[in-house]
């Protein structure tokens, strides 16, 4: 005897009613009607999973380009300077999460060209041999030298659409000039230098390569009058374990320091990220929504088509809550095949849309982005089997939400009024 036989009655006939019929009257509507309840649920879940790892692509692309120059984590004394930074990072790698250590200042300042241009930058000052290990700026420099930035040098190197929109090219001069002021004769005034240009990096990211500065850790140190570095840059082996370590380092470092990591550097950006995810998550649920309505309807349908056979069943023995079953099997079974069609179609989409979306283009004769706006032509995916499994189980619960209403209304059916006509 087959498993299928094994199954009690109502698996069985709930599972007949599933099946696609073969005939051409009120049963074959209703398995089309069936056929396309799955589809809506399929499409729902398809859609919701390629856009959500179409935007954690993007996020994910934004945040690397982000930390290629932002630290993991950000280490201050609140108060002030931090002359003993060496010990400080000795502190900080034993940590095993830690992995490297880096001195910096960072202030605000204006950059002004020779012909009056002026634009406004993060001028941080590093040691680039130490800079290495904390972001990948380095490794991105398209002219000039990141280690040109020697100690009493005045060198600078600059994004590369802060050096073109103050038409700078390697080896000129541009007058840095802080918000502190500095007491003169001529009174108050701010407090300025000369740089040379010895370096354009391009780091993908148009927020860093408009307005982001390096020098020399000492040169800083003397622009901003201080004795001892601001503050430590750390890198740490998972960057989604920077809240959790920033707290560890909190309590296991000496000293009154502060912790800030990448996420809370970013809070803005993260925020609106995250509410847009939210937001699209809700509006393309509503899809699988729509679909669970028209699962309401075909059940409707199906239990006013069946009427005859629900009373047979009844007058054989079944009771209320069997009859209840067979159809809240039918609408569930709807559910988790179109849920399923839709994870594999929404898996398979969102694991090749590096090659789906090219030849889309390529037959359209478009683009859908553009290397000038975005820095990369190609459409990002990052699938997450977290979020694959929640969509899933969102469209499976709903479908199953959507049969208690119409299986509650097939168990009220009285057999005598059902075959009088009959």
């Amino acid at each position: 005897m087959s498993i299928v036989h094994k199954l009690p009655f109502e698996w069985l006939v709930g599972l007949r009613y599933t099946r696609a019929g073969k005939g051409t009257g009120q049963s074959g509507f209703l398995s089309f009607i069936s056929l396309i309840s799955v589809a809506g649920i399929a499409l729902g879940v398809a859609a919701l999973i390629i856009v959500l790892s179409v935007m954690n692509g993007f996020q994910k692309q934004v945040t690397d380009r982000m930390l290629s120059v932002l630290a993991h984590i950000e280490v201050f004394d609140t108060r002030g300077d931090m002359p003993q930074w060496r010990e400080a990072a000795q502190q900080a790698l034993k940590n095993p999460a830690v992995k490297a250590a880096a001195p910096f200042v960072e202030s605000q300042g204006l950059l002004q060209q020779r012909d009056g241009a002026m634009r406004p930058a993060t001028i941080r000052g590093v040691l680039p041999e130490a800079e290495r290990n904390i972001s990948e700026v380095a490794s991105t420099m398209r002219q000039g030298s990141f280690e040109s930035l020697t100690p009493g040098s005045f060198n600078i190197v600059l994004g590369n659409v802060l050096a073109a929109s103050l038409n700078l090219q390697v080896g000129d001069k541009v007058t840095m000039l802080l918000a502190q002021a500095q007491t003169t004769p001529a009174g108050m005034l701010p407090r300025m230098r000369s740089f040379t240009v010895s370096g354009i990096f391009e780091s993908g990211h148009a927020e860093f390569d408009a307005g982001m500065a390096f020098v020399s850790l000492q040169d800083a140190e003397k622009m901003e009058r201080l004795s001892a570095p601001a503050g430590l840059r750390l890198r740490i082996a998972d960057m989604h374990q920077a809240p959790q370590v920033a707290a560890e380092l909190e309590k296991s470092m000496p000293g009154e320091l502060e912790m800030r990591d990448w996420s809370k550097l970013n809070a803005v950006w993260f925020g609106a990220v995250q509410t847009e995810k939210k937001m699209m998550f809700i509006i393309l649920t509503l899809i699988i929504t729509v679909a669970a309505f028209n699962l309401v309807s075909t059940l409707v349908m199906t239990v006013t088509d069946k009427q005859a056979d629900i009373a047979i069943l009844r007058t054989l023995g079944a009771s209320p809550a069997s009859i209840q079953k067979i159809f809240m099997i039918q609408g569930a079974m709807v559910g988790v095949l179109g849920a399923v069609v839709g994870v594999v179609g929404g898996v398979l989409v969102a694991m090749n849309i590096d090659v789906i979306v090219p030849f889309i283009e390529h037959l359209l004769g478009v683009q859908f982005l553009s290397k000038d706006i975005y820095q990369n032509s190609t459409v990002p995916s990052d699938l997450r089997w977290p979020d694959v499994f929640k969509i899933g189980g969102i469209a499976v619960l709903l479908a199953f939400v959507a049969t208690i209403y119409p299986s509650r209304s097939a168990s009220r059916v009285k057999p005598a009024e059902a075959l009088r006509y009959e």
